[in-house]
C-alpha cells in the first residue's frame, strides 16, 4: 500500500509538470484541473497565476466563472423540482403561462421542459452573435427575465441543425426556469442558494469571481494576441440568460457536484434519483439536458464546456463507462487555451485509462 501511495504521488507530479507545460506553452495564466470517480478524487491540481498582471499564485480555493457549465446545474435544480412534483418533464410552457399565449407565436404553443432544457423548443439562442436587438428591461433579475421572455416567445423560430437535430439556445434555459420560479415562488439565485449552498454545502456564487476585494482569478480576454485581465467589476451584459451561464465555483467543489452525478450514473439514488440522472444525462439524443449526449468509438459520455463570456473555458468530460470525469478549468479563452486544453485533456484520459 505503501508503494502504491507513493508511485501514485509521482504519477501526480509528472502529469503536473506536463499541464504547467502546456499552461505556459500556451500563454494560459491559470490551469486548474480534476480527475474524478464516483468515491474518490484522483488527482487535483491547481498550477500558475491569478492574472497576467499579478504575482498571486494558484490555489484549490479559487474561483471560476463557469459560462455554459450551468446549465447542467440548472437543469439539475430543476430536477428536483420534478421530483418533488412540482412540474413534469413533459409540462408545457404555456400550461404554467397561459396569459401569455396570445401574445407568443404559434410555432412555440406545445414547447415542454424538456423541450426547453434539450433545446428542441426552436428558441432563438442569444449567444451574443447575431442575436435580435433586445429591449432594455428594467426592474429585478426576475422581473428582466419575464420580459425577455415575453419578448423571445414573438420572434420567430429557428430550425434545428440538420446533423443533431436541436438548436443550442441560452434563452430556452431562461424560459425552463421561469417555469420553475413561477411554481416555486422563488426566484432563480434564491433556488441556487437554497440546492447547492443550503443543501449541498457547495458554495456556488452567482456571476464574476470576487479579485477586486480578495486575491481570486481573473478572467482574460484576447485583443491583438494579448490578455488582458477582466476585474470582477466589469459589467457584462448576459442578456438575461443567467441560468444558462452565470454561475462561479471552486474546483473543488464542482468536483462534488460531478460525482453526485457520477454515482446517479451508476445506479445509485443521493439528492437526486438515479432515474432522473440517467434521463439528465442520456434521456435524449444529442443534448440531454445540460449535457452533449456521445456515443463514439464504443465510449459513451457527457460532455460541456463553457467560455465565462470569451474570459474563462472550463471543460468536463464524464465516461459513463469507466464512471471517471476529467475538469479542467481555466482562466483565459482563446485558440490557444483551447488546444492547450485538448491536450491536457487528452493525457489525463490516457493516465487514467479513458
Amino acid at each position: 500500500m505503501l508503494f502504491l501511495f507513493i508511485t501514485t504521488i509521482s504519477f501526480g507530479q509528472k502529469t503536473a509538470k506536463y499541464a504547467d507545460s502546456i499552461r505556459i506553452s500556451y500563454n494560459i495564466p491559470e490551469i486548474s484541473y480534476a480527475v474524478v470517480d464516483s468515491k474518490s478524487t484522483l488527482e487535483i491540481v491547481a498550477l500558475g497565476l491569478h492574472s497576467v498582471e499579478l504575482q498571486d499564485r494558484a490555489t484549490l480555493n479559487d474561483r471560476f466563472h463557469i459560462g455554459s457549465n450551468t446549465k447542467a446545474m440548472t437543469a439539475f435544480i430543476i430536477a428536483k423540482y420534478v421530483e418533488n412534483e412540482k412540474l413534469n418533464w413533459t409540462t408545457r410552457f404555456f400550461d404554467i403561462f397561459p396569459e401569455w399565449k396570445e401574445g407568443s407565436r404559434t410555432d412555440y404553443a406545445d414547447i415542454t421542459l424538456l423541450d426547453l432544457l434539450s433545446h428542441k423548443a426552436k428558441i432563438q439562442p442569444f449567444q451574443g452573435e447575431n442575436d435580435p436587438q433586445i429591449p432594455q428591461f428594467k426592474g429585478t433579475n426576475q422581473q428582466k427575465r419575464n420580459q425577455f421572455a415575453k419578448f423571445v416567445l414573438t420572434l420567430e423560430s429557428v430550425k434545428p441543425d440538420g446533423q443533431n437535430q436541436f438548436t443550442y439556445s441560452n434563452a430556452g434555459y431562461t424560459l425552463a426556469t421561469l417555469m420553475l420560479e413561477r411554481v416555486t415562488g422563488k426566484s432563480w439565485e434564491q433556488l441556487v442558494t437554497k440546492v447547492f449552498n443550503k443543501d449541498l454545502k457547495l458554495n456556488v456564487k452567482l456571476s464574476w469571481p470576487e479579485n477586486q476585494k480578495r486575491k481570486d482569478t481573473w478572467g482574460h480576454s484576447t485583443e491583438n494576441e494579448n490578455l488582458r485581465p477582466i476585474p470582477s467589476t466589469w459589467d457584462y451584459h448576459l442578456d438575461y440568460t443567467e441560468p444558462a451561464g452565470d454561475l462561479n465555483i471552486k474546483l473543488k467543489d464542482y468536483a462534488k457536484f460531478i460525482q453526485l452525478n457520477l454515482q446517479g450514473l451508476d445506479g445509485l439514488d443521493n439528492y437526486l434519483k438515479s432515474e432522473t440522472y440517467k434521463l439528465i444525462h442520456k434521456g435524449v439524443e444529442n443534448y440531454a439536458l445540460g449535457w452533449f449526449n456521445i456515443y463514439e468509438n464504443g465510449k459513451e459520455l457527457s460532455v460541456h464546456s463553457g467560455t465565462g463570456a470569451f474570459t474563462y473555458f472550463t471543460i468536463v468530460h464524464i465516461d459513463r463507462l469507466k464512471s471517471k470525469a476529467y475538469i479542467i478549468f481555466t482562466n483565459s479563452f482563446n485558440s490557444n487555451t483551447q488546444q492547450g486544453v485538448r491536450m491536457l485533456m487528452k493525457k489525463l484520459k490516457e493516465n487514467y485509462g479513458s
